[in-house]
């Protein structure tokens, strides 16, 4: 392609837009897989090496975040989340889902960085020393990849009939919709214990159960566990542990519990059991995985996988293990990333 026909796939404001004519597509330095903080720092060590790159992300930018309840406190402090010399300023002593949602996204459209959203990647092949990356609307092409999807996209099903229900939801973002309802919380971890306190402020009627014979403490925020504890003991909030679901129906849950089955009245059920990894494309390029949580394997200097050129970033190079690798400790992939594949050779010119 000429280089008037390269140009026509970026915007004036180097947001991507499909091409007008079909044909090869433009070759890229490196594709991104995935806008959220881990997809944004590879993308601006991209830009600031000088490599033509394209950051794909099948919804908003940080577009987990932007799930995330908007008042939700990180544990993590503001130091340890902001990229170096881009301080995030906050009102409180953590910072909140909304703040850090806006920092990095002020970020991604301060740097201009090309992102297309709202453009799910249906799949990833490769031939030779060239990427084919083929999303809902086009065929892209690159000299190397990034994969840096996260691990939220895919809930841990329940399996039981009526999970399809549209009272049933896998994420929770606030307790407008619930106030003056019988929601159901599903989960011991610190989501869990999150939305019943949240919900409950807010003048909804929570039960919390819990498949565990009790919550999961180490996986709760220091400052959530008391305030979760006193509501429970109080029975401001009802609670069963031990205790599944097995059937959702319209106004009522059946749950089994240590005595027995029981029907409760219900509105909503909010199932925060947690999430997993989409292996797809990795699996697709023949990226294997170990252990328990399927970590990708990946060269530990570098994060470039058994394929050259493909390389895995963020939560995702830990596999389904979110307690391992998480904002904190990876912002520093952007730059592993691009100085080993700027090091590498497959790049035709110097970067």
């Amino acid at each position: 392609m000429n280089d008037e026909a390269d140009r026509s796939s970026l915007s004036d404001s180097g947001h991507a837009k499909t091409p007008a004519s079909a044909g090869t597509p433009e070759l890229l330095d490196l594709i991104i897989v995935g806008a959220g903080p881990a997809g944004i720092a590879v993308g601006l060590e991209a830009q600031r090496r000088g490599l033509k790159a394209l950051l794909v992300e099948q919804g908003a930018i940080c577009n987990t975040i932007y799930r995330f309840p908007q008042h939700m406190r990180f544990f993590s402090t503001a130091d340890l989340l902001e990229f170096p010399g881009i301080p995030l300023v906050i009102q409180g002593d953590k910072p909140r889902s909304f703040e850090v949602l806006n920092y990095f996204t002020r970020i991604a459209v301060a740097a201009n960085l090309p992102i297309a959203t709202h453009e799910r990647v249906l799949k990833l092949t490769h031939a030779g020393e060239q990427f084919f990356v083929q999303t809902e609307r086009r065929e892209l092409r690159s000299r190397a990849v990034v994969i840096a999807t996260g691990t939220y996209d895919h809930a841990n099903l329940l399996d039981v009939p009526g999970e399809e229900l549209d009272k049933v939801s896998h994420y929770y973002s606030g307790p407008q919709p619930y106030i003056g309802t019988d929601v159901l919380v599903v989960g011991g971890k610190n989501s869990a214990a999150e939305a019943a306190l949240e919900l409950w402020r807010a003048g909804a009627r929570v039960t919390l159960v819990h498949r565990g014979e009790s919550l999961r403490e180490s996986s709760i925020k220091y400052w959530i566990l008391p305030d979760l504890k006193n509501r429970l003991a109080e029975r401001a909030i009802a609670h069963s542990w031990d205790t599944t679901i097995t059937r959702i129906e319209p106004d009522r849950v059946l749950l089994h519990m240590p005595d027995g089955e029981r029907w409760i009245a219900n509105d909503f059920v909010l199932a925060l059991t947690g999430y997993h990894p989409d292996y797809r494309l990795l699996e697709q390029c023949g990226i294997r995985t170990e252990g328990e949580q399927r970590a990708p394997v990946l060269d530990s200097a570098s994060l470039e996988s058994g394929v050259p050129g493909l390389y895995v970033a963020g939560v995702l190079s830990a596999g389904a293990d979110p307690s391992r690798v998480f904002v904190e400790n990876s912002r520093h992939h952007g730059r592993v990333i691009v100085d080993h594949l700027a090091e590498s050779g497959r790049l035709s010119r110097e970067c």
